[in-house]
């Protein structure tokens, strides 16, 4: 899996929480985050869908977008990534250092425990 970019991740997080958006929702909801143009946000969508990242479908004429990545199977290539290539660890992150996050509940938690746990190549 080819982990996205803080910006992909950005509008993933909000497809992940609501789906699906138009650009301009998706836009409006990262706007904070993001600061950066409504024609940013389009070009990026749009890249999004050529990673295989994002779905698109018209709906009533407006596209609308809808996160194709699996919300924990990409925080787990996340936090694998982090921890082999920022932290050099050759052990999986402690799913812990995860808890209180307002992105997955606790039976999100217990699955990314796993995915961490079982990734192909872990020393556990």
């Amino acid at each position: 899996m080819s982990i996205p970019s803080v910006t992909e991740l950005t509008l993933l997080k909000c497809l992940w929480r609501q789906h699906p958006l138009s650009a301009r929702e998706l836009h409006d909801q990262a706007a904070q985050e993001l600061h950066w143009s409504y024609s940013s946000t389009r070009k990026t969508l749009e890249r999004m869908v050529e990673k295989g990242m994002v779905e698109i479908q018209s709906v009533h004429g407006v596209n609308v977008y809808a996160a194709a990545l699996d919300k924990i199977g990409t925080l787990a290539a996340f936090a694998r990534d982090f921890g082999q290539r920022i932290m050099e660890m050759d052990q999986p992150l402690p799913v812990n250092m995860f808890t209180g996050s307002k992105l997955v509940t606790d039976a999100e938690l217990a699955e990314l425990e796993q995915l961490l746990h079982d990734w192909p190549g872990s020393k556990e």
